[in-house]
């Protein structure tokens, strides 16, 4: 352990001398998609078309075993704070409209604004629907999107109620919600925009897309015309074959059997290109080289949806590709919190892989390392600075993970090196019997409960869990 941060440091001083010496720090950008399971990217599955991703992620470091949170709001949470939604409780735990953390609380956006750096947000935030707890209170200079959830596609309304009217830029409700045109190429032309503004200081920029979170809705062409089923050909969408995100070169979408499965495939078509907007953006405005790009899912697939919550909201069963773990979105099992994410810089990060566990509450503390921040009160941080693993060959020190899930929480996990302890029912385990327990690397798919032939390793880690569940709020 004191080798690794004695190298950490070693490193970062060397680095950010670099970076003094140049009179430059990196931009950087934070992408989150929405609902994007970890088969649901094509580096990770040949049946999926994202060749804008899969080139980034390919061209720098991916990371093997990244996890995040169960649902939206709960993984915004670690990521904007660098710790986990069980320290603030309540709204944080599951996906809400209400305030996740009280107006104050230091934020990624925080940490870059005190260090001269512009900041903007465009897309969703669901940390806080209202305007008076809206992102603008957290350190972005600049927000444009929802304050809400999930939206139309192309009115961009949130469920009917008090937060429906929530399309805004800096809090401020924007009027006819820029009805007709998709939120993935609103948020794109947004992002694209303040990319290639003149910029007098560094910026970070952080994209939270809707796609590919239902409702699905790919018209196309035809925005007067939401997404449905062929009356003539119920196996087809209309218009499906004039659409071009149900139509990608390599035929990977048409060669799709399962027309929901098709819906999703294009989605995930239409996010992809849109990321390859933002790096042509950057390319253009000569940030490319200076800009680290860091992408997530926000958690695992929603899998099935009834319908109906949302304008043009359809009911969609079993529409995302399969995945090879167990669970899928609001579970702690593999399946809803392991997902594909990466780091890219160019010339900066060495195409590789990175095997280690980690997560998306380490994203803060890399980034403070990163830019040389240093906090003027101490940190509370759960995560942990990834520099060594990112910029260079150095091993991560083994530590814990770990998930709750739900304002009454009744799903509880924690992964210490290759095992994994899971709870699911209200109650905070108390005793190690209460606990399930799996070895990831002899079990991906969390088949086989070894609870018995181990107590000794569930003492262990229920050991561990007590600690982390100390910390959370009450």
């Amino acid at each position: 352990m004191t080798r690794i941060l004695f190298i950490t440091t070693l490193y970062l001083a060397l680095f950010c001398g670099t970076l003094a010496a140049s009179e430059s720090k990196p931009n950087v950008i934070v992408v989150l998609s929405d609902d994007q399971g970890w088969a649901d990217i094509g580096y990770n599955n040949p049946k999926v078309y994202t060749p804008n991703l899969d080139n980034l992620a390919c061209r720098g470091a991916k990371f093997v075993n990244h996890y995040v949170m169960p649902q939206c709001t709960p993984t915004r949470v670690a990521l904007m704070t660098g710790m986990y939604p069980g320290r603030f409780g309540g709204a944080a735990m599951q996906a809400n409209n209400a305030p996740s953390f009280p107006i104050g609380t230091p934020t990624l956006a925080n940490m870059f604004k005190d260090s001269g750096y512009e900041t903007s947000i465009c897309g969703k935030w669901h940390l806080g629907s209202s305007p008076q707890h809206g992102p603008n209170h957290f350190g972005f200079d600049e927000s444009y999107g929802s304050l809400a959830g999930a939206v139309g596609m192309y009115d961009h309304r949130y469920r009917k109620g008090e937060f429906y009217e929530t399309w805004h830029r800096n809090h401020q409700p924007i009027e006819g919600n820029e009805d007709g045109v998709h939120a993935t190429d609103l948020v794109t032309r947004e992002a694209m925009g303040f990319i290639e503004k003149e910029h007098e200081k560094p910026f970070f920029l952080y994209i939270a897309f809707h796609s590919v979170h239902t409702p699905l809705d790919e018209r196309g062409e035809f925005v007067d015309q939401p997404t449905k089923l062929d009356d003539k050909n119920p196996k087809r969408w209309l218009h499906e074959d004039d659409i071009k995100w149900f139509n990608d070169p390599e035929g990977k979408i048409q060669s799709e059997t399962d027309p929901e499965k098709r819906l999703l495939l294009a989605a995930a078509y239409h996010l992809d290109d849109a990321m390859g907007e933002i790096v042509g953006a950057l390319e253009r405005s000569g940030h490319r080289e200076n800009t680290l790009i860091l992408f997530s899912s926000d958690n695992g697939p929603q899998g099935n949806w009834n319908g109906n919550a949302y304008p043009d909201d359809l009911k969609l069963t079993d529409f995302n590709q399969t995945l090879p773990m167990r669970g899928k979105k609001l579970d702690v099992w593999e399946g809803g919190i392991h997902v594909a994410a990466f780091a890219n810089w160019p010339g900066k990060i060495d195409p590789k892989e990175i095997t280690a566990p980690v997560h998306i509450v380490d994203w803060y503390p890399t980034l403070a390392n990163l830019i040389a921040y240093q906090p003027s009160t101490p940190t509370r941080w759960d995560g942990v600075d990834l520099s060594s693993v990112i910029f260079g060959d150095d091993s991560l020190a083994k530590r814990d993970l770990y998930w709750t899930w739900n304002t009454k929480t009744n799903r509880w996990a924690l992964r210490y090196g290759e095992w994994k302890i899971v709870k699911y029912g209200v109650g905070s385990p108390e005793q190690p019997s209460q606990w399930q327990l799996f070895n990831l690397a002899e079990d991906p798919k969390e088949q086989t409960n070894v609870a018995v032939e181990h107590p000794e390793i569930v003492s262990t880690l229920h050991q561990r869990f007590l600690i982390h569940r100390a910390k959370d709020k009450k």
